[in-house]
């Protein structure tokens, strides 16, 4: 009897654990008021490093890590099951014991460079008390498969010489592994955090900014314009929409319970099944983590890892964001012409210039961050002129709306634009004279009262913010431990070893393992840590087998994201199951089958790595953009079963053996992929010209 409610409660949970900042029945109260001061604290921390930053590196990271742990123990209890309307006197104190710790590089900056790679006694201890809370607080938050991941690792790097076969390695002492995992930037404190510290920390507040303004309601507006009469229009909305939303927000669950709470019910209305709503929503999502200008958390660990600008992640993903996109939108097509399904009336649908002219200058920001991003400034530059444009803009736009004079807007305009102009002249920096023209904006804001409501939103863009870079943060710290120990041990070039000897040479055969060793880890691990771990397993196996470095990287990265579809955890569809109220499995299947078209074009680039503009001419490019589009046609129509009409099982064979050829980019291949192609849309286009012969 009281299944189904548990297994509802079930899913509210894990759902609050991948999205805090939207996580219902959180807190109240007193509880609910730190939590959000604390919040609010921590992101204006973050944009003052970034525009001007006393501190050294090491203590960057660790600030960030003591902030996340006060925020994480006030978020999440003991156990999953606790009922989470206040924080208990222990969680405070584990919460702000690791806040208190993350002082300990500031206070004791000079002594522990004096003394680096010889701890004492007391920097052991205090090691070992962050690596514990770090560690709880992952599992608390995250649960416990990634955090038992992690921590295996620290007694194989302590029992390396009692270890079997290739696993067993000369050992290190006590000290050496504590020094390793929190006195160096090797461990939690390594390139990931660092990289949470300053980069992901911005994007993430940058998209939390916009969706407060009502950037949601732009993106659905725009695509119901666009698509929402045609052909199965719905499930195009929430293609498209996802699509931009993708823009602003690298995170798949947080996209699937914000555009999701308006394209599954819309879908659902329009005759798809729930399962398949929630699995369109839950694909379309998930693309966001591949889709520039703002990609996923990886994408800015990655240019680190590699060591090649964030613009260069960015333009190599793409062409694969764009042809993820075509193939989600692709499917729902085909689904909606198998099933006769119909879109909105034109008249129902909004205007999409109509809603540009209305939120022009929500469209501002991110206009800037691209031409920052790709005119070669850094991400954490790009980032806080953003944010500080986005700030500008909603607080001047809401001024001015409520200053019923033309000249007296105008007049605000033109001032604000030469402060703008004269702090630059005098030798200011450019995310100073943004920050000062949002203080200028803020204290005007504060004198009238129909704009301080305006205030209250961009406070809760930085508390939301904030939360909802909790589970980033603390998996980015997380992984270090796993980073420090192979970095320690080597333990990485020995399995990357054994992956080369199991591929035996083959390409395809590597690739096809490591599809796999993505997919199974992400099962049970985020997208962070499943990156991390295939990168430096097998990204450097397809390097040595001539595949471009950042090809490499991406094949992982694409298949670390698919695998948030994939049953049995398929988190994505999780997410969509609350809304569409279907079976997760279900959902995460049809969502796996829905992306499928997409699965060959990681493989069409490690084979021609043109598709990701890594090399070429223009001709080549668009030859490789030409056989992926007509690759993902025909997995498609074999997958859904549907072409101009439905198709049997051996038109499906067909389909599918001409899309393998154009895949595997081997002598004759190319030219069999096309002749089949031309004969299946032969076959198809003579059966649809006789049925509509029939019908007339």
């Amino acid at each position: 009897m009281n299944g189904a409610p548990e297994a509802a409660a079930e899913e509210r949970r894990i759902l609050d654990r991948e999205n805090p900042a939207g996580a219902t029945g959180y807190l109240g109260g007193t509880a609910a008021k730190a939590v959000y001061a604390i919040g609010v604290a921590f992101s204006l921390f973050q944009i003052v490093i970034s525009i001007h930053n006393p501190f050294s590196s090491q203590v960057v990271r660790s600030l960030h890590v003591g902030f996340l742990l006060l925020i994480a123990f006030a978020l999440f209890g003991w156990r999953e099951t606790d009922k989470r309307d206040r924080v208990p006197w222990q969680d405070w104190i584990l919460g702000g014991g690791g806040f208190l710790l993350g002082l300990y590089h500031w206070v004791f900056e000079g002594p522990l460079i004096v003394r680096a790679g010889d701890p004492t006694p007391t920097d052991l201890a205090v090691g070992c008390l962050v690596l514990a809370l770090i560690v709880e607080a992952s599992r608390r938050a995250m649960g416990w498969a990634l955090p038992a991941m992690c921590v295996v690792f620290i007694p194989y790097a302590l029992l390396g010489p009692w270890l079997p076969g290739s696993l067993a390695h000369r050992g290190f002492g006590f000290d050496q592994v504590i020094d390793q995992l929190f006195l160096g930037t090797e461990g939690v404190y390594g390139t990931p955090t660092y990289v949470s510290a300053t980069y992901i920390f911005l994007f993430i507040l940058f998209g939390s900014f916009l969706e407060q303004a009502g950037m949601i309601r732009l993106f659905n507006d725009v695509a119901l314009g666009l698509v929402g009469h045609k052909k199965g229009g719905p499930a195009k909305v929430a293609v498209i929409s996802s699509g931009f939303m993708g823009t602003i927000n690298g995170s798949g669950v947080a996209n699937v319970l914000t555009v999701g709470q308006f394209t599954i019910p819309l879908m659902m209305r329009f005759g798809y099944r729930p399962a398949f709503a929630g699995a369109v929503e839950a694909t379309a999502s998930m693309g966001g983590q591949i889709m520039p200008p703002v990609m996923g958390a990886v994408a800015f660990i990655m240019a680190e890892t590699i060591g090649v600008p964030y613009s260069e992640i960015a333009i190599a993903a793409i062409i694969p964001a764009i042809l993820y996109y075509g193939s989600a939108f692709w499917m729902v097509h085909l689904e909606a012409g198998r099933h006769n399904l119909v879109g909105l009336k034109r008249e129902d649908c909004p205007s999409a210039l109509a809603a540009l002219r209305r939120g022009w200058y929500l469209v501002v920001p991110v206009a800037v961050l691209v031409y920052l991003l790709f005119a070669g400034f850094t991400p954490a530059f790009a980032g806080v002129v953003g944010l500080m444009c986005t700030a500008i803009l909603i607080l001047g736009n809401n001024l001015t709306e409520t200053t019923p004079r033309l000249g007296l807007r105008l007049l605000f305009w033109i001032g604000l634009g030469l402060l703008v102009a004269l702090t630059l002249r005098l030798g200011v920096r450019t995310e100073l004279a943004a920050a000062g023209a949002v203080a200028l904006l803020v204290a005007a804001s504060l004198v009238r009262q129909g704009t301080r409501a305006t205030l209250r939103l961009m406070l809760d863009g930085l508390a939301n913010g904030a939360k909802s870079a909790v589970g980033v943060g603390l998996a980015c710290a997380l992984v270090g431990i796993l980073i420090g120990v192979t970095t320690l041990t080597g333990i990485a070039s020995s399995f990357a070893a054994a992956v080369l000897d199991w591929s035996q040479g083959n390409l395809l055969l590597a690739l096809l393992l490591t599809m796999v060793a993505c997919i199974v880890l992400g099962t049970g691990l985020p997208t962070i840590p499943n990156y991390i771990i295939t990168a430096s397993i097998a990204a450097p196996v397809l390097l040595k087998m001539g595949v471009p470095l950042i090809v490499s990287h991406m094949f992982v990265f694409y298949f670390g994201i698919m695998a948030d579809l994939t049953p049995p955890v398929a988190l994505a569809a999780l997410a969509a199951s609350s809304i569409c109220r279907a079976g997760h499995m279900e959902i995460g299947w049809l969502a796996t089958r829905i992306a499928l078209a997409g699965y060959v074009v990681p493989f069409m680039a490690v084979y021609d790595p043109a598709l990701m503009l890594q090399g070429g001419t223009v001709f080549d490019v668009a030859y490789v953009v030409l056989k992926a589009c007509l690759s993902i046609a025909l997995w498609g129509a074999a997958a859904i079963g549907y072409f101009w009409d439905e198709i049997g099982w051996p038109e499906r064979g067909l389909a599918t053996l001409a899309a393998f050829f154009l895949v595997v980019a081997t002598p004759g291949t190319d030219e069999a992929g096309f002749a089949l192609s031309a004969l299946f849309i032969a076959w198809q286009w003579l059966r649809h010209r006789r049925a509509r012969r029939r019908a007339a």
